[in-house]
This record gives C-alpha cells, structure tokens and sequence, in this order.
C-alpha cells in the first residue's frame, strides 16, 4: 500500500478534525475546514483596522459560500506549488459591520454603500481580501498595507520594486487559478466569479457547534 508523505497525511488529519470541530453556520462554511493550511488574520476581529475598534467577536472563523471555499483551495494549491501561501484579512462580513465601515468613511470607491446596488459583496459570502505570506508564513512584500485608500492601492501596481510586482502578480495568478476577479481600486479584494448566483446574507446564523 503506498504510503501518504507525513506532510500530507497531517495536512488530512487536520482538516478532517477542523471538519468534526468546526461551528457550523447557514449557508457558509469555515476556510480552514476546507484546506487548513490557508491562514487566517481577519482585521475587522482586532481593533487594527480603519475604525480602530473589533467589528466581529475575536473568535470569529473567515466564513464564505463553499462553492467560494473551493475556489480558495485551488488558489491556495496554486501557491504552496510555487511556495507560497493564502492569508485571509476579510472573508464574510455582516451588514452590521458594513454600515459602520460606511458610515466611517463614505468612499464609495473603497467601502460598497450597504443601502445601494448589490451593496458589499462581502455580505453575500463571496468575496474575499487578501494576501500574500511564504513558505514559513511571513508577509511578503505587497504594495500597501490592508485598507490602505490611496492610489497607491490599485490592482495593477504602478510602482518600481521588482519584488513587489512579482508578488502580486503570483497573487493574481494564484487568484484567477481559483475562479475570482480583483477590485480596480483595491490589489487585496477579490471576488468568485459566479458571485450573480447568490444573494447577500443579512446575519450569518450558527446552525450547530
């Protein structure tokens, strides 16, 4: 019988007890019940962030559809085959939290107005924001820090470090590999592409722990 890599086989037992020992919530799954290995450092669950105060529980999981899991998984498998790896600074966001990012900077063209068009569509569970760490989990070099509005944020980088653009072009690949597409003024937010087959969710509810 051929035997699993001992990496492999940890990465399987991981996330197979992530599965058994993750809330369960409608309509949305946990990331790291589906591949492990993505990390996770949700912002808006620290007071690091543009309203300098947690707008989610410090417990809160990075939650999206599980169709947008599955794309994140192939992402991820995109960038461990080129030694790098996912880290998740946003995933779902409720409407809640949405109208107090509105409300602090009423920029439209950073922060989605709840109340117009299809609103953020992080509220529907199929968007997400991140970036970029290596092979031991580090940040690498990306062209702003998160929630960094200024031009200097835009998805097609305008600067002159050679590191810098080749990470965020590994993050395009790795992205567009997965099923998302970015944001014009935002390099970290990307969205899956059938986003139109769903609908926002108000409130994630928790079904079971």
């Amino acid at each position: 019988m051929r035997r699993l890599p001992l990496f492999s086989a940890a990465v399987i037992l991981v996330a197979a007890f992530s599965t058994l020992a993750a809330p369960v919530y409608d309509n949305l799954v946990d990331v790291q019940s589906v591949d492990p290995t993505i990390q996770v450092d949700l912002r808006y669950a620290t007071a690091d962030n543009i309203t300098g105060h947690p707008l989610y529980p410090p417990s809160t999981p990075a939650l999206v559809r599980p169709e947008t899991a599955a794309r994140l998984a192939k992402a991820q498998a995109y960038l461990r085959a080129r030694h790098y790896g996912l880290k998740i600074w946003d995933a779902y966001r409720p409407l809640s939290a949405q109208l107090e990012l509105w409300a602090k900077t009423h920029h439209g063209s950073y922060v989605a107005d709840p109340e117009a068009g299809n609103g953020s569509l992080h509220t529907w569970g199929v968007a997400v924001d991140v970036t970029l760490v290596d092979e031991q989990g580090r940040d690498v070099p990306m062209p702003t820090k998160f929630d960094e509005f200024t031009s200097a944020a835009r998805l097609h980088y305008e600067g002159n470090d050679p590191v810098i653009l080749y990470n965020l072009k590994v993050l395009h690949g790795a992205m567009h590999a997965g099923g998302f597409y970015g944001l014009r003024t935002e390099w970290w937010h990307f969205i899956a592409l059938d986003w139109k087959k769903y609908s926002p969710i108000r409130e994630a509810k928790k079904i079971s722990d």
